[in-house]
Parts: structure tokens; C-alpha cells; sequence
């Protein structure tokens, strides 16, 4: 039952950001928005949840297969993204070292940390 509890948390995060977007007109993905409100809450809170947890596991195993559409994807548009290999290279190159650091950051936040049992 946590991990059902959980997947109600993960899915009414997702539908807040729904609403958002929905209100505000942001470019951004529903999905994208319910995760950084959620990702604010559990650092609000300073923990997270055994429930959430539990059903985020399997999701987390399943990453790769919920990429993998959008990748697939590329290939049918490749002739529209002829002219741009270099704005889409940019994008790559920044943003792998943008989420590098990003995790280096906050892997040395955390860590330095004390545990509070």
C-alpha cells in the first residue's frame, strides 16, 4: 500500500502542474513543474517519504524506456533539423555540464550534511 500512496503523491503533483501550465500558459511540461514543486516540498520537508520512495523505485527502473519515444522520435524530423546542429550541439554540450555540476552540488550539500535519526 506505501507504493500506492506514493504513486497518488507523484500523480497529483503531475495534475498540479496541469493546472499551472494550464493558467499560466508556460511553455514548460506539466510533468517538469510537478516535479520541481514536489522536489521543493521534500526539500522543505528534509526527507523523503517512505511512500513516494517506494513508488518512484520501479518508475526509476523503467527511465530508459520512458526516454526512449522521444528518441525514437528524433529520426523521423531529422531533415527539419538540418539547419541546427549547432544551436542542438550547444544545447547538449551545456546541458550535460549544467546537470554535472548540478549533481556535484548537491551530492556535496548533502553529504555534508549530519543525519538526523
Amino acid at each position: 500500500m506505501p507504493a500506492l500512496s506514493g504513486l497518488l503523491w507523484l500523480i497529483s503533483y503531475w495534475l498540479i502542474g496541469e493546472v499551472v501550465v494550464h493558467f499560466t500558459g508556460l511553455p514548460i511540461s506539466s510533468g517538469v513543474i510537478g516535479m520541481l514543486l514536489l522536489c521543493a516540498t521534500l526539500a522543505v520537508r528534509g526527507r523523503v517519504p517512505s511512500s513516494i520512495a517506494a513508488a518512484a523505485q520501479p518508475l526509476i527502473a523503467l527511465l530508459a524506456m520512458l526516454i526512449m519515444p522521444g528518441v525514437v522520435g528524433v529520426f523521423f524530423i531529422i531533415g527539419e533539423l538540418a539547419g541546427q546542429w549547432s544551436a542542438i550541439l550547444i544545447a547538449l554540450v551545456l546541458g550535460t555540464l549544467l546537470s554535472v555540476v548540478t549533481t556535484l552540488w548537491l551530492l556535496k550539500r548533502l553529504i555534508g550534511q549530519p543525519h538526523a535519526h
